[in-house]
């Protein structure tokens, strides 16, 4: 698909607009923080989030989008539109939690801030030429939920999507690394360790040769590769050669490009451990790639100013420090996926203590701000697109 993107400096959509979203953002202020609290008290894991994809569309369906549910072939994705514009703006909503975690990376406060800028675009889509899509992404932390939402279809038609996230700082250009994740099992032969050891295969042998070989190989891996993993099995008694020994392992790189290369190393090493024990070994991808996520530049703009407007923290830079399967999406069409502090650095993702931010004060306005600037967002952008429409007609 060819990516579209607004000019460089690109008309705002009317005040008086911005001013009546944000009435609507405020008028279904206590409904999306209804909405955000059931989600976090509630947590449900990859492709297990029934509830939640269930009260947000129901919440869609009754202020008047079109709902299909399930879609695209995922029991707990669904897709809601609303308005017939040319231009079709896409609200990306996720829910998945955290196993032991709950919302410890505020996936309620992304479903409700998508669900309140989709409420709130609603009334005036047509106006703006807009077609308005819901799109509730199951799968965001583990399994690339949005992979395998593009290739089913769901992202097609698409002119620009868009989320915003929580974290512990302001950002407006996010940048993630692409990650890929390894499914390792050696298969060797067992036999006692003293009477027959000779006869022995050690599949446990073999993953701490691979161990060693990616240890080494870190020493010549550019600074921001990583690899990294856990043992899940290698045996289960001292007495006797393990059989079975399995790992778990993820790869980072800054670029899809570069994760190739990685992935095709760090399995020579798992195969260097095959080889050196004698026993057998299968490697498996048990997910998509998440790919790099790339930014629009001009939605990125058009957020910056939105979000000053509301009275955001300035944004800082940061160098790519997180995955995202949002990444997949930014290489299809042009998105955004700002982050808003609701934490003050006090505590991160993937922490027991953001979970408990995540339904703070500073969340639940990171929450409104979040819904009124993508609305904002997505009006000046179909501004935009009318303008460039009228320029060449």
């Amino acid at each position: 698909m060819e990516k579209t993107t607004t000019p460089t400096e690109p008309p705002a959509a009317p005040a008086e607009l911005k001013s009546a979203l944000r009435k609507a953002v405020e008028s279904h202020r206590e409904t999306l923080l209804a909405l955000s609290s059931r989600i976090h008290g509630h947590p449900e894991t990859a492709f297990e989030e029934h509830r939640a994809a269930a009260w947000c569309a129901e919440l869609l369906g009754e202020h008047g989008f079109e709902v299909t549910a399930p879609a695209f072939g995922l029991d707990t994705a669904f897709r809601a539109s609303v308005g017939s514009g040319p231009v079709t703006i896409a609200l990306a909503c996720e829910y998945d939690a955290l196993p032991g975690l709950g919302h410890a990376c505020g996936h309620n406060l992304i479903a409700a801030a998508g669900v309140g800028a989709a409420l709130a675009l609603a009334p005036y889509a047509d106006e703006l030429g807009l077609t308005v899509r819901v799109i509730g992404t199951p799968a965001e932390e583990r399994g690339a939920g949005k992979a395998l939402l593009i290739d089913a279809g769901a992202f097609d038609g698409v002119d620009a999507a868009m989320m915003v996230h929580p974290c512990p700082f302001e950002m407006a250009d996010f940048r993630s690394f692409a990650l890929g994740t390894l499914s390792v099992t050696y298969t060797g032969k067992s036999a006692h360790p003293s009477l027959n050891p000779h006869e022995g295969r050690n599949a446990a042998d073999a993953l701490t040769v691979a161990q060693v070989a990616i240890g080494l190989l870190r020493q010549q891996l550019p600074p921001q590769w990583r690899v990294h993993g856990v043992t899940t099995a290698a045996g289960t008694a001292p007495n006797a050669i393990p059989d079975r020994a399995t790992a778990e392992y993820e790869i980072r790189a800054l670029a899809a490009e570069d994760l190739r290369e990685l992935r095709a190393r760090v399995e020579n090493c798992f195969r260097a451990g095959a080889v050196a024990t004698g026993c057998e070994v299968t490697l498996e991808r048990p997910e998509p790639d998440y790919l790099d996520f790339r930014g629009d530049p001009a939605l990125i703009a058009l957020w910056k100013a939105n979000a000053r407007a509301l009275g955001r923290a300035e944004p800082v830079e940061r160098e790519p420090f997180a995955c995202t399967d949002m990444g997949n999406v930014s290489h299809l069409v042009p998105s955004i996926h700002p982050v808003l502090d609701i934490s003050g650095g006090a505590c991160g993702p993937h922490e027991r203590e953001f979970a408990e931010a995540a339904v703070s004060p500073a969340a639940e306005q990171a929450l409104l701000d979040g819904a009124l600037g993508m609305a904002w967002t997505a009006a000046d952008f179909a501004t935009a697109a009318a303008g460039a429409r009228a320029a060449t007609s």
